[in-house]
């Protein structure tokens, strides 16, 4: 176990684009200010989706584009496609993130395909990232458990990390989405993906 915690704060994308009202660019690029202030270095400040789906991240490029006069910090930006990545790469981005979810009920739901649809889309996204020297960083969500399937197994919370692993993402995380692990769960489940 390392003695050290790395902290990836996701607010700025995960938090805002859950609210009904959409944040300017100007309040976006402010409150991630303030977490810079704070002492935060690994900021995912928004992403590049259609604002038709998360019309709260519309202007991501202009929030990115604030942040390349912080050398030291990563700030992340998330990547669903091809065409997000065009975007990413055009305004700037050095780490994206691509997204899977461990559960089959909440990768229907949330992004309307399979979990292997899912890692097929984003493929071709981090072989160009990493032959543009773009770092990728993966996401697991519903690790722990879905609002569709319920209780999600670890062997396939290992599979889908495994593969982000295998394509190249230099870190996975893995997110319990609703919030329902334990930490004997949480354990078992470390252990199991390690």
């Amino acid at each position: 176990m390392s003695d050290q915690v790395r902290i990836v704060e996701v607010g700025p994308r995960d938090g805002l684009q859950n609210e009904k009202t959409p944040v300017s660019a100007e309040a976006r690029i402010a409150f991630i200010e303030n977490l810079v202030k704070a002492g935060l270095h690994a900021i995912e400040v928004g992403s590049f989706v259609s604002p038709k789906a998360i019309p709260q991240m519309v202007n991501s490029d202009q929030v990115l584009r604030a942040f390349d006069h912080h050398p030291g910090y990563e700030f992340h930006v998330l990547v669903p496609n091809e065409k997000g990545y065009e975007a990413a790469k055009a305004a700037g981005a050095k780490v994206i993130a691509v997204f899977a979810s461990a559960s089959e009920g909440f990768s229907k739901a949330n992004i309307n395909c399979t979990v292997a649809e899912s890692i097929e889309r984003f493929i071709p996204v981090i072989e160009r990232a990493k032959a543009d020297g773009i770092k990728v960083r993966g996401y697991v969500s519903c690790v722990l458990g879905c609002p569709y399937d319920g209780e999600v197994k670890p062997p396939a919370v290992v599979s889908v990390s495994k593969k982000l692993w295998d394509l190249g993402c230099y870190e996975v995380s893995l997110g319990d989405t609703i919030g329902v692990g334990t930490p004997e769960k949480a354990r078992q489940l470390l252990r199991a993906v390690a």
